[in-house]
């Protein structure tokens, strides 16, 4: 009869190092590639998928009470990216900067999803190529239009536009994570 991950993590939980190396080389390449989408740098997605497997080992005895490694690993990671990301806006200097108007509502659930985007957005435009970013950033916070921009950095309207529609599929394939992640 084939093991299931409950079994592993029993295993794991009375300190079988069979089965940690069993569950890290089923999830790990998961876990790698889920975190390198958002943070886009693979060395520091290494290290932080390290990191989440190390504190799994430190805290393997409460391992034996997870329901599903799968989403415990991804809520692991999805609040290691968060650090990361507050992390990389101390770090630059954006801590105090208003990142987002607040929302109307007064519902803070949706203030602090929406803060969480807009870090997330800011952390992956941050991450594209330098004159994607430079476009972006003129269309979007400055309020350029693409002709300006276009006679400004000496390119072409076409390719201003095209900046821009990469930047936009970037950041609506964030979003469509990030909507997943939180409902």
């Amino acid at each position: 009869m084939a093991k299931t991950d409950e079994d592993f993590l029993i295993a794991l939980s009375a300190g079988n190092t069979q089965a940690f190396d069993f569950l890290f080389l089923k999830y790990q390449p998961m876990l790698l590639y889920f975190i390198d989408g958002f943070i886009k740098d693979t060395e520091q997605s290494r290290d932080i998928c390290q990191d989440i497997f190390i504190k799994i080992w430190q805290n393997r005895e409460d391992c034996g009470k997870i329901m599903s490694f799968k989403s415990y690993l991804y809520q692991m990671a999805r609040h290691a990216i968060f650090n990361y990301v507050e992390h990389q806006m101390v770090n630059n200097k954006f801590i105090g900067h208003e990142l987002t108007k607040p929302i109307e509502t007064g519902n803070t659930e949706e203030q602090l999803f929406a803060n969480q985007l807009q870090e997330m957005i800011d952390l992956l435009v941050s991450k594209m190529p330098e004159q994607r970013q430079r476009v972006y950033r003129m269309s979007r916070e400055q309020g350029l239009k693409n002709s300006e921009i276009a006679a400004e950095l000496a390119i072409s309207k076409r390719t201003v536009e095209n900046h821009i529609t990469a930047a936009l599929a970037e950041i609506r394939k964030l979003t469509k994570l990030m909507i997943i992640l939180f409902t």
